[in-house]
């Protein structure tokens, strides 16, 4: 009787632990959102992406809080070729879309190009840690601080400390160096003239 005793509270533990284990350690990102916090569904099939950390929903631009993915030509803004690994990340974001049962942003406010900067769910995962863990991403929460989602930017910070970003400059150097830039041919590029 007391090894059954025994055998039955090791069971219940072993339960336990497992429920603790996976309610701590498996919870969706989603979960971090703080109460009050207003969470929209989107509609996948009015998405637009434009690059691999922005994208236009049903004629509204937002940018995803938390990263910051490799450049692709966009001659209207004066990027007239790809960074490296621009549409490696462009590429993923759009897969990671199509494969995803349920998208869910969580808007924070409108940046100076009038897009919404807003944290992006899918599947109930942020889509910055998905980039970031990929390597195709890098951080901007030690930069533009946790734009009041404290959690969520830990969750990020935690993900790119364990990842190393593929071969690539921060996006914002890459920017600052080739707006404007026109490519000739693989070694050489001409800024424009003035």
């Amino acid at each position: 009787m007391i090894k059954q005793m025994r055998a039955l509270r090791f069971c219940l533990l072993a339960v336990l632990l497992a429920t603790v284990s996976c309610s701590l350690f498996g919870k969706k990102d989603i979960s971090f959102v703080p109460e009050g916090a207003r969470v929209i569904d989107m509609d996948k099939t009015k998405i637009e992406l434009d690059d691999g950390d922005s994208f236009e929903y049903d004629g509204m631009g937002i940018r995803v809080l938390g990263m910051d993915t490799p450049e692709i030509a966009h001659p209207g803004h004066g990027f007239h070729y790809d960074q490296p690994y621009g549409r490696e990340a462009s590429e993923m974001t759009a897969r990671i879309f199509a494969g995803a049962k349920k998208i869910e942003y969580v808007p924070y406010e409108e940046d100076k190009y009038g897009r919404m900067l807003a944290h992006v769910f899918v599947d109930g995962d942020l889509l910055s840690i998905k980039l970031i863990k990929a390597g195709l991403a890098h951080e901007t929460v030690t930069y533009y601080g946790d734009n009041g989602f404290p959690a969520l930017a830990g969750r990020i910070l935690k993900a790119a400390e364990k990842t190393k970003p593929k071969d690539f400059i921060p996006p914002y150097k890459w920017r600052q160096k080739n707006r404007g830039v026109r490519k000739i041919d693989d070694t050489e590029a001409v800024a424009p003239s003035n």
